[in-house]
């Protein structure tokens, strides 16, 4: 049973009413989101039929058409692939790369080192064979950010010395200690090297969709790429991914992620699409909610000492917040009371431990409905200085409210 202090309760109130622009702002970003989505359905002519699934070859399979169809329209794409068989984001990253990237071709990350799960496929596994980038000798390399700000003139000697075929960026944070890249940031380096390069300049969009009205393809980007675990699936959506871009890339794609002689139109899902229509029409007050928690997240936290990225006023470009504790045991004591404020596995006492794919052991709060799905209300850290922990999701602002209640509760009781 979650008990309400009342002191708390008092502190997070008086925050909240110094949110309330910033709130206003959410909404209305929130409407922009939530208008384009309803348009892309209306323009496909979504019917209930199209929530049918189909078995076997999946031969006109027009659910996953018209699903496909939405999401290249929310996004001003040529095309998309959305796929429930994608596990996660990592795996439609991954296999964006390799159906682009050939033996001798180079992938240029402009945004600092990647998300931690992304190691493996770049670098591989000391001593074995396992069929990353290096195993098949495509070259990578990457530049830091300044700052926060891309590298301008060091992205550009780079790309003159490199000659990629791919420029990398990733826009959520992971699990650096930096903000969320900002679309304009991103529209504006693809001006830049539109001007002397024409590599093709693809997106890590998880945790960053629906945040602002405009998204990275609508700046230039030729691709973007995403979990439907995150936030184009509203909490809602049980599994799967995206790709929305130019054609001819999203054609290369499906060559990998089905075969080269079957492409994009193989691969059939019985249970059927309702839930995946119904994910992506919900997703922008979804995000809408989680953004709000990050708001008042940093507000309240950082009126008890804590540094966070971003901080309350700042735009908005991922749903993540960072907490810097400072403290091993804070960061702990966060997370579970995450955890025991969660709908689903509140009685779970976490432990830091090794997970596939990260290099420290993680402690992560995800009490939700379905399994690993960072929109819904969850919190996670490596086990390393500064014990920063990642505040991310909620499938509704109140429930995100209370989590953070009861996680406040743990770090200042003694």
């Amino acid at each position: 049973m979650i008990n309400i202090d009342n002191e708390i309760l008092s502190l997070i109130n008086d925050c909240e009413k110094e949110c309330l622009d910033q709130f206003a702002e959410i909404e209305k970003i929130e409407f922009s989101n939530q208008l384009k989505v309803l348009n892309a359905f209306i323009d496909n002519h979504i019917q209930s039929h199209h929530f049918i699934g189909s078995s076997g070859y999946g031969h006109n399979d027009i659910g996953k058409e018209k699903i496909s169809s939405v999401f290249a329209d929310i996004f001003h794409t040529e095309s998309a692939f959305v796929s429930p068989l994608i596990s996660c984001g990592t795996e439609a990253i991954s296999q964006t790369l390799f159906g682009i990237l050939r033996p001798n071709d180079c992938i240029l990350c402009i945004s600092g080192t990647p998300y931690d799960t992304l190691k493996q496929v770049i670098y591989g596994v000391e001593g074995k064979n396992v069929g990353s980038l290096k195993d098949y000798n495509i070259h990578y390399d990457e530049i830091d950010l300044i700052d926060g700000e891309f590298d301008v003139l060091g992205i550009k000697n780079k790309i003159k010395s490199l000659t990629p075929k791919i420029v990398y960026i990733q826009r959520s944070r992971g699990y650096s200690l930096r903000d969320a890249i900002k679309i304009e940031q991103i529209k504006n380096i693809i001006s830049e090297i539109r001007t002397y390069s024409d590599a093709y300049i693809i997106v890590d969009n998880c945790y960053g969709e629906f945040t602002e009205e405009l998204e990275p393809t609508d700046v230039g980007a030729d691709l973007v790429v995403g979990s439907l675990l995150k936030n184009m699936g509203g909490g809602i959506t049980p599994a799967g991914g995206y790709i929305a871009g130019k054609r001819e890339l999203i054609e290369l794609i499906s060559y990998k992620m089905t075969s080269p002689a079957l492409g994009i139109d193989t691969g059939s899902y019985e249970p059927g699409y309702k839930l995946f229509f119904e994910g992506v029409f919900l997703s922008p007050h979804v995000v809408a909610q989680a953004k709000k928690l990050v708001v008042l997240a940093s507000r309240v936290l950082s009126k008890l000492g804590y540094k966070t990225i971003p901080n309350y006023n700042d735009k908005l470009s991922d749903i993540v917040c960072c907490i810097h504790f400072n403290d091993k045991d804070k960061l702990i004591k966060f997370t579970r009371a995450i955890q025991s404020a969660s709908a689903i596995d509140s009685d779970s006492i976490l432990e830091a431990g090794e997970m596939d794919g990260y290099e420290d052991l993680i402690i992560m709060a995800s009490g939700s409905f379905n399994q690993g799905s960072s929109i819904e209300l969850s919190c996670d850290g490596p086990m390393r200085e500064p014990y920063a922990g990642y505040l991310q999701g909620c499938l509704t602002y109140q429930h995100g409210k209370i989590g953070l209640m009861n996680a406040v509760k743990q770090i200042i009781s003694k």
